[in-house]
């Protein structure tokens, strides 16, 4: 794609998205390919330049109607459009759609600078913000403004004429290269999977979970093997039940070696490239480094107060995790006196290693053995009483009918852009008036892609295929994506508690989408500061656990049993089990993620300096080299180095900061949960799982999206700001907790 030409179809997919015919603007997916899409960009991107320029030439002085409104009625086929593609590229990226991606990834990073950097249009906006306090708008609507300036103001606007040309070539580049990490992360994912001839080195894995293997490995062409497929972080959930020591290292090594053992697929040039380049654009928007460009519009405010968060919690993690360590090892010790007991010449847990010393690799197994006999809690008998499809209706979607009135029903007669796709209508029935009967209303459709597959990225998240807005009367349309290992035709999908979470955790970032109530696209559900965007997911959380909704889903997929009361007390005594462990491996990771972005531009630079330059950047030997060391010094530093327990996501494959949209952003998650610890402390004083308390979270949270300030959003909601202690007795970290 070199122009914005239009392509001369009359079938154009822009437009036909725009027009489905299908509820709520559906994409018919079943009249879309691979060979729609680019015709399909070209056209918008043309309709968007008109759009632009009818509001540039305007005779009219600069309004709030015909120039910050006019500016969020634009570009609505362009949005149509890359919301399918990109939704496709994560789930079902082909290698035609990803060649695609990449190659138009720059083209639509110069489209967008070329609105964001134009200055007739910057002069409109600016007028119309200087007026602000004189218009007689409302409160989103002022917002808007607001917010619309400081979009432009942020994207360059203001700069001089050859501070944006070097600015719109470092998007460019950066554009190109983040879509290129992606690409390469998954190819490598792909080719690294761990393949077994002998389905004895995978002991410990039920029938179900060696015959996904198995097909596994057939997919890939290793017929008569298996195949342990690798997931997004570090490690693997299969680790706290494999029994073959070697075979759990095996994994996690290929886990580890993603992105960084040179080849075609070596992502960590490209990853010190874009954090160069970011210091750079950072720079030259005035700010010291891009973190603080990021924080400066976050929910945080600034770099250290995201720094001082993690710091309060460093000194405390590790310091449970050290205490976790000595456990483990001491359940590795008495083991290996056990078989030294028996006299067996071929002791019971040779295979295991009996008298090692405890590595990055046993951390699983083996919290996975001192859960089940400190707690009697088997995470192998406890899956049996999470089926998906209990958990999801009977789990998931019940909590949210109690909680908000929202019911869905699913619609066979609607399709998804995968055959394992799921599509749901969404209604909710509000809270009635005294004496009025209440009619259930629209809300829009869900989706839900639960497998993995080939072509599918790692990880779970929710996006969107239509924001919702009452400016273009629109509906929302969103979609949970997992990756779930699929069983054999016939078999339940039972999953892990962290599975179960992860369920309702995707589905909170559903409701945001689904139950957001603004007049401005712009401001529509999840559009909001990242480090507030976590709110609703995690507090989404609370309920998978809650006196009123386990019992509801948690039955045996066999008998029907509801789960016994015995086993959820076990399950809460155990709720701050190896907490220290979780809790350092994120925060490892935040780290990592804000010292690459805490990079001013001269010290980005002196990074590389030593190093040759080759075709794609600097050659990936000397560049892994550069990784290692800068890893492990923003660890030393913070206090969260440990040869025990690794980052839950390394540079080499941590796609949420290079190529996911959380650049100097992963802090959020651990700030997001000091929010919803504190919010379900206050669900706790009201009522817990009811319709008063859930429509009032609904009312002053959900439905406000990014309409305000989310600090004020958050104190109207609570009647407060957020505290502390709720997260730190949560996780158990109450102790050593830094001042």
């Amino acid at each position: 794609m070199t122009s914005h030409a239009s392509h001369p179809s009359s079938d154009l997919l822009s437009l036909r998205l725009l027009h489905t015919g299908l509820p709520y603007g559906l994409p018919d997916f079943a009249t879309i390919g691979e060979d729609d899409y680019e015709p399909a960009i070209a056209d918008a991107l043309v309709q968007h330049d008109r759009e632009i320029v009818h509001i540039v030439d305007s005779d009219e002085p600069a309004t709030f109607e015909n120039t910050i409104v006019a500016l969020e009625r634009s570009g609505r086929a362009l949005d149509r459009v890359l919301s399918v593609f990109f939704n496709l590229t994560s789930t079902d990226g082909t290698p035609a759609l990803l060649e695609l991606e990449e190659r138009i990834s720059g083209v639509l990073s110069e489209h967008y600078d070329a609105i964001s950097l134009n200055p007739r249009l910057f002069e409109r906006v600016q007028t119309v913000y200087d007026q602000r306090d004189e218009l007689t708008l409302d409160a989103e609507s002022r917002w808007l403004v607001e917010r619309t300036h400081l979009g432009f103001v942020r994207a360059g606007a203001a700069l001089e004429p050859a501070a944006q040309q070097r600015l719109r070539e470092i998007n460019t580049e950066l554009s190109t290269l983040s879509t290129r990490f992606g690409a390469r992360l998954l190819d490598d994912s792909n080719a690294l999977g761990v393949v077994f001839d002998d389905p004895a080195e995978l002991d410990g894995l039920n029938a179900t979970e060696l015959a996904a293997a198995s097909a596994a490995a057939d997919e890939a062409g290793y017929h008569g093997k298996h195949m342990v497929a690798l997931v997004l972080p570090s490690g693997h959930p299969w680790l706290s039940k494999l029994t073959v020591r070697a075979t759990r290292e095996r994994i996690l090594r290929a886990s580890l070696e993603r992105g960084a053992h040179g080849g075609p697929n070596d992502t960590r040039a490209i990853a010190v490239r874009i954090a160069q380049l970011r210091a750079h654009r950072a720079e030259l928007l005035g700010y010291a480094n891009h973190a603080e460009y990021v924080l400066a519009d976050e929910t945080a405010g600034s770099l250290e107060a995201a720094d001082t968060l993690l710091q309060r919690l460093a000194p405390a993690a590790m310091a449970n995790a050290r205490d976790e360590a000595r456990e483990l090892q001491k359940l590795i010790d008495e083991e290996g006196e056990r078989d030294e007991a028996n006299g067996a010449a071929e002791p019971a847990s040779a295979e295991r290693g009996v008298g090692f010393t405890l590595q990055p690799w046993d951390w699983p197994y083996y919290t996975e053995l001192r859960r089940k006999r400190e707690f009697d809690i088997d995470a192998e008998a406890l899956s049996e009483y999470f089926e998906v499809e209990r958990v999801l209706r009977d789990g998931v979607f019940y909590a949210a009918e109690q909680l908000y009135g929202v019911h869905l029903e699913e619609r066979p007669d609607l399709h998804g852009y995968h055959p394992d796709v799921r599509v749901f209508e969404v209604s909710r029935t509000p809270v009635a008036e005294a004496g009025e009967a209440a009619q259930r209303e629209a809300v829009g459709l869900f989706l839900l892609d639960l497998y993995a597959r080939p072509t599918k990225r790692g990880g779970a998240w929710m996006s969107s295929f239509v924001d919702q807005s009452r400016l273009l009367d629109e509906r929302a349309i969103v979609v949970n994506v997992l990756n779930l290992v699929k069983p054999p035709a016939g078999e339940p999908t039972l999953l892990t508690l962290d599975e179960v979470h992860t369920l309702f955790h995707e589905f909170g970032h559903g409701l945001h989408g689904l139950l957001s109530d603004v007049r401005y696209p712009q401001f529509s559900g999840t559009n909001v500061p990242r480090d507030f965007v976590e709110l609703p997911s995690q507090f989404n959380e609370t309920w998978a656990l809650h006196p009123a909704v386990l019992p509801h889903y948690a039955k045996h997929v066999r008998t029907g049993e509801v789960i016994p009361q015995e086993l959820i007390d076990r399950l809460k005594a155990a709720s701050t089990f190896n907490q220290g462990y979780e809790t350092t491996e994120y925060l490892q990771a935040s780290v990592i993620d804000l010292a690459w972005h805490s990079l001013s531009a001269a010290e980005a630079d002196a990074l590389v300096e030593p190093a040759a330059e080759a075709d794609d950047g600097v050659d990936s030997t000397s560049e892994g080299e550069i990784v290692a060391r800068f890893e492990q010094q923003a660890l030393l530093q913070r206090g969260l180095a440990s040869s025990l327990v690794l980052p839950r996501y390394r540079t080499s494959f941590f796609q949420h900061i290079f190529s996911g949209g959380y650049s100097a952003g992963y802090y959020s998650y651990i700030w997001s949960e000091v929010l919803d610890a504190d919010t379900e402390d206050w669900f706790n004083e009201h009522g817990g799982l009811s319709r008063a308390a859930g429509e009032h979270y609904r009312r002053e949270l959900l439905t406000r999206g990014g309409s305000q300030d989310t600090k004020k959003t958050y104190v109207e909601f609570r009647g407060a700001d957020a505290a502390i202690e709720p997260l730190l007795k949560r996780r158990g970290l109450t102790a050593n907790v830094a001042d």
